[in-house]
């Protein structure tokens, strides 16, 4: 497949502890417009329990909107319905309804990402647990070397008491 112009882990959101895709912006990644895409999903809507497809709230698209700038204010981009948002299963359903090779294509470009995004969130993970366990060793560690520190320090305090002072050459 060719590249996409449009950058698919820009269009890929987390809401409710999914990561997810609008079908706005897989409309126009398939290109095909919005409506008709939601209209082929009511068509074969046994095929998108919730866990798939679910309807944003009117404040989680305001927030959406808000955060990431998905809707642009220019004629004719104000929607009349909530969108809707497809998890990673919805939209690999999603291809099994749209059948051009364009949605074929997009597809299996939209998968690849999410499994790049799966796998990042794993590196992620380990590296931060891998942070965790370095810190708690190099506490320990330093909390060693500070108290011989402080015991050198100490030491060297009451040498030079012991210094201060005249010493009489024998």
């Amino acid at each position: 497949m060719n590249e996409l112009t449009i950058p698919i882990h820009h269009k890929i959101y987390t809401l409710r502890g999914k990561q997810i895709m609008l079908d706005s912006d897989l409309a126009e990644l398939y290109q095909v417009v919005t409506k008709i895409l939601n209209q082929a999903v009511k068509r074969n809507s046994e095929r998108f329990p919730e866990d798939f497809m679910f309807q944003l709230t009117q404040e989680e698209y305001n927030s959406l909107r808000s955060q990431f700038v998905t809707l642009e204010n220019r004629r004719g981009q104000h929607r009349k319905y909530l969108p809707y948002a497809f998890t990673e299963n919805g939209v690999y359903m999603l291809s099994a309804i749209l059948k051009s090779k364009v949605a074929i294509d997009v597809s299996i470009e939209i998968m690849r990402t999410f499994t790049k995004l799966r796998e990042f969130t794993l590196h992620y993970n380990a590296l931060g647990k891998k942070l965790i366990e370095l810190e708690r060793k190099n506490d320990k560690q330093f909390k060693e070397v500070f108290t011989i520190l402080d015991s050198l320090v100490h030491d060297a305090t009451k040498t030079d008491e012991k210094v201060m002072g005249f010493i009489k050459d024998a």
